[in-house]
């Protein structure tokens, strides 16, 4: 037995070591477990950064249809979008996805509401009504104000204690010069199995806002970790390489409770 597994490790290693190997690991690795992108606009700033390099994590929501890199043609026709349907986007996320009005186009935004959801924008706060009734709101939505609206109790302004990149431009005002979705949007409803997605940058993103929420089947992976980061000026971010999105958000947190502490103590009157 130990002789056949050992006969066996020394086929693979071999082959591995092929061209072809490697080509057929190569690909398998982009296929389904990891891709490489990288953000191309602000529209997610401050959570990720225009430059950064980031691998996705395909197998996050199952296992979306191989597409020929670059040419992005699907491999496996005749399907959804996805040849094994696994977990869901949840709200709070980020996920990369393709874009519905060109698949071939890849973006990357938060999800802020899922299938059955209700959401609206009022003077460029979110409101979400979860699919889950009145009661569940307090419980999916813990330290967030609450307004009663259209008889339903709504979450205002989600995410963004916990999710410290989510902020607003305030020279963004309404003056005609911008889009009205930027200010006030529906109310909508989020069709089942699909997820609205906005950018952590509210007032300079390209989103549902505007083109409408995102089916399961678009929906690719979720970043996984930044491998390379360079600003405009070809200055490199050492200090962002190798963290999660999570890690970056943790250091946003801390360095904007820092800077509003800071704040406080030159304020503070003796």
């Amino acid at each position: 037995m130990k002789e056949k597994a050992f006969t066996f490790l020394h086929k693979t290693y071999k082959f591995s070591n092929s061209w072809t190997g490697t080509v057929i690991i190569v690909l398998f690795v982009i296929f389904f477990v990891a891709q490489a992108f990288r953000i191309p606009s602000g529209s997610m700033k401050d959570s990720l950064l225009i430059g950064d390099h980031l691998f996705a994590k395909k197998f996050a929501y199952g296992i979306s249809t191989p597409h020929l890199p670059f040419l992005e043609i699907p491999l496996v026709p005749g399907t959804d979008g996805h040849i094994y349907d696994g977990d869901t986007p949840q709200r709070g996320d980020i996920v990369i996805f393709r874009y519905p009005n060109n698949t071939q186009m890849h973006f990357v935004k938060r999800c802020v509401a899922t299938g059955g959801d209700e959401i609206f924008v009022s003077n460029k706060d979110l409101y979400v009504h979860p699919k889950e009734g009145d009661m569940a709101v307090a419980t999916l939505f813990p330290d967030t104000e609450t307004v009663i609206f259209n008889g339903k109790t709504w979450a205002k302004t989600p995410y963004i204690k916990q999710h410290k990149g989510i902020h607003h431009d305030k020279r963004i005002v309404q003056d005609g010069r911008y889009y009205e979705q930027i200010f006030n949007f529906g109310p909508v409803q989020i069709p089942e199995n699909e997820y609205f997605m906005m950018g952590d940058n509210r007032d300079h993103s390209n989103d549902s806002r505007f083109w409408g929420s995102v089916p399961y089947g678009l929906v690719e992976g979720t970043p996984w970790f930044v491998y390379f980061s360079m600003t405009d000026d070809y200055q490199i971010r050492w200090n962002r390489m190798g963290k999660t999105p999570t890690d970056l958000e943790g250091e946003l947190h801390l360095n904007k409770a820092i800077a509003e502490r800071e704040n406080e103590i030159d304020n503070e009157i003796y």
